[in-house]
């Protein structure tokens, strides 16, 4: 795992603390730039419910209302054990416990640079 100061990435902080504020759990960036995803970075964090991953992926897309980031897809639905938020350039995975062990995302994308804040 690679040491990040996220003073040098403010983007990723933001997303970060918006995140830690709601009591996320496990919360990973992942470095896609080395993989074939079109994209920047993964976040990956845990709910310990459906309320509150629906409220991790709410609390997101309230954040990316203040960048220049645009949503381009989110899951609308509630009760599930996975919900996607796709900005483009930042892709956010929200988990229950047993989603995150069942679906193992992290574990798909070995090549990607984990970034530990």
């Amino acid at each position: 795992m690679i040491k990040l100061n996220l003073k040098d990435k403010p983007l990723l902080k933001k997303f970060y603390d918006v995140l830690a504020e709601k009591d996320a759990e496990k919360i990973l960036i992942l470095d896609m730039a080395k993989t074939s995803m079109p994209t920047d970075y993964f976040f990956i964090c845990t709910g310990n419910s459906f309320t509150h991953v629906g409220a991790l992926r709410d609390s997101v897309i309230e954040a990316l209302g203040d960048t220049d980031l645009k949503i381009i897809y989110y899951d609308k639905g509630k009760d599930y054990d996975w919900l996607v938020v796709d900005a483009g350039e930042m892709v956010f995975h929200f988990f229950t416990r047993k989603g995150r062990e069942f679906f193992a995302l992290e574990n798909l994308w070995i090549e990607a640079e984990r970034l530990e804040p």
